[in-house]
């Protein structure tokens, strides 16, 4: 580790990738390292920060989000990070203080969380779970990960699981497929036990006052510029090379990257630290319209990618990049962001669940053939969105199904096809023309968006620093901490806090996890609602 006698001001630090947890980092070096803002450097390959956490457009072309994220009382690093970072909007407050004000004002429970076929509410008030179930999910609580290895979902739970209300709740709400890792489905399952008694409403969930670039990008991007953060756009990362310290760990030496077609060297000094976020959920995703459907990308990965890969191929204990870049069948699927010049959509939406926007959470349409979710957020979702205007997401977990109403597999449909299969799962046909005209739908094709979900072996990913290094850390979804669950802003965060307080040798670690299968009374609820 970096020797915690020196003097904050002399030490620079460098990031690579301009996503949360660069940010998050960034933040941490400046408040608890007390490492001037002006000796960070924050490399990023494309001109927009913010990473996975986007949200852009205006109502001419359409609004984009390529997912959203939700956030919960247990993200004790994600709400300590943002108690630093002042909001945009409300004079005074955090943006912690005005998530949580958010919260209170605009409370989440889904009156209609399952949609069936026939486009009527399902009653989830039971999860539906056979005692076989009960029996295999209880068991899976007590088996060791090294033990689970990489199996599968599929390889544990019978058939039979996969038709449950618990499991069309769950996998919509968090993203899983059948055959995603065992080992994560189990670290989610105990990571978020206290939200199996409410998963039936998602009244856990929190959410921020707009889309997360708004309320959590924007904010942390002003605040690290005014620490004088240097921003180093359209640079990518290719290379860094490494030499033996004093100690015989690998110190960061030199970070190589291509700026405007020149490539450009970094000198790195021992004292100083480099964090690296490898691998990249929305890296090679590419958009449609209402008119074109988006094409699939199978291309080489980006830079984050590339990058990990080249270090992962000189270095032991660096991971497996290839394990999560490989397999775009298995973790790929399609968002869609709609745009509505009017409010007609939402009204009816309203009029069928019994929510008003912003207190539904998702509706998943249970037996759609591509498996598709909404949410139709509090409005508006963009600080720079008109009244009148109405934005709402999307997404379907099977893009390679054929739909139930447009017949076409849904990675080939456009925008509108989108919304007219859509418009059939809600029964909303007597106003389709109209709701049509309205709206903008934009889809996006992800073929890495559940990469860090995929099965693993002990050391595909990497840990937050690596065991033989002495300035160097990995931050982000695909580096390892153990019993977290991955695609969370928590995550990201939490590795970033994690490197920075190691590596700096601070008196202070990240805030313990919150584990509620420890609470009796937490695991009493969550077994009474499995047996209901």
């Amino acid at each position: 580790m970096s020797n915690i006698n020196i003097d904050p001001k002399t030490r620079n630090a460098y990031f690579v990738g301009g996503g949360i947890a660069s940010f998050a980092g960034a933040a941490f070096l400046i408040r608890d390292g007390k490492v001037p803002g002006k000796n960070i450097t924050i490399f990023e390959e494309s001109k927009l920060s913010g990473g996975s956490l986007d949200g852009i457009g205006q109502v001419a072309n359409g609004y984009m989000i390529r997912g959203g994220r939700m956030l919960n009382f247990t993200y004790y690093c994600t709400y300590d990070l943002l108690s630093s970072i002042p909001s945009l909007t409300q004079p005074g407050k955090s943006v912690t203080e005005e998530t949580h004000e958010f919260n209170e004002k605009i409370k989440t429970h889904a009156n209609a969380r399952l949609v069936d076929k026939e486009g009527q509410i399902v009653d989830v008030s039971s999860l539906g779970f056979t005692e076989r179930d009960r029996i295999d999910l209880v068991e899976l609580f007590a088996i060791p990960e090294n033990v689970l290895g990489t199996k599968k979902i599929t390889d544990w739970f019978k058939p039979e699981f996969f038709e449950t209300n618990f499991w069309y709740m769950w996998s919509s709400m968090f993203a899983f497929e059948p055959w995603h890792s065992l080992v994560e489905f189990k670290r989610y399952v105990l990571r978020f036990v206290h939200e199996i008694t409410r998963i039936d409403t998602l009244a856990g969930v929190d959410r921020t006052v707009y889309n997360q670039y708004d309320s959590i990008v924007l904010p942390m991007l002003k605040w690290l510029e005014a620490q004088g953060v240097n921003f180093v756009m359209g640079s990518e990362v290719k290379d860094i090379y490494f030499k033996p310290s004093a100690n015989e760990h690998l110190c960061a030496q030199t970070i190589h990257y291509q700026s405007n077609g020149e490539a450009k060297i970094q000198k790195v000094a021992e004292t100083d630290l480099v964090f690296v976020t490898n691998g990249s959920m929305t890296a090679n995703s590419t958009l449609g319209s209402n008119h074109e459907a988006p094409v699939l990308n199978t291309k080489k990965g980006d830079g984050s990618w590339a990058l990990w890969e080249t270090l992962a191929a000189k270095h032991k204990g660096f991971g497996n990049p290839k394990n999560f870049s490989n397999r775009i069948e298995e973790s790929k699927w399609e968002s869609f962001t709609v745009t509505n010049k009017g409010t007609l959509f939402f009204d009816l939406v309203e009029k069928f669940s019994g929510n008003a926007p912003g207190t539904g959470a998702l509706i998943t349409f249970k037996d759609s053939s591509w498996m598709m979710s909404i949410v139709l957020a509090y409005q508006p979702h963009f600080i720079n969105q008109p009244e009148g205007v109405t934005v709402f997401w999307g997404y379907g977990l099977f893009p390679d199904q054929e739909g139930d109403y447009v017949k076409k597999k849904m990675s080939d449909c456009t925008g509108e096809e989108l919304m007219i299969e859509l418009i059939n799962h809600l029964k909303f046909n007597a106003d389709q023309e109209e709701i049509l005209e309205q709206a903008n739908c934009i889809p996006c094709m992800l073929p890495y968006i559940t990469a860090q979900f995929l099965t693993r072996a002990k050391g595909d990913r990497p840990l937050v620093i690596p065991e033989g290094t002495s300035n160097f850390a990995f931050l982000g979804q695909f580096a390892e901490v153990p019993d977290d669950v991955v695609f969370t802003v928590e995550y990201s965060v939490r590795t970033a806090q994690t490197a920075v307080y190691e590596l700096l040798g601070l008196d202070k670690k990240a805030p313990d996890l919150y584990k509620g299968q420890h609470d009796i009374k937490v695991l009493y609820q969550a077994m009474k609602t499995m047996h209901a």
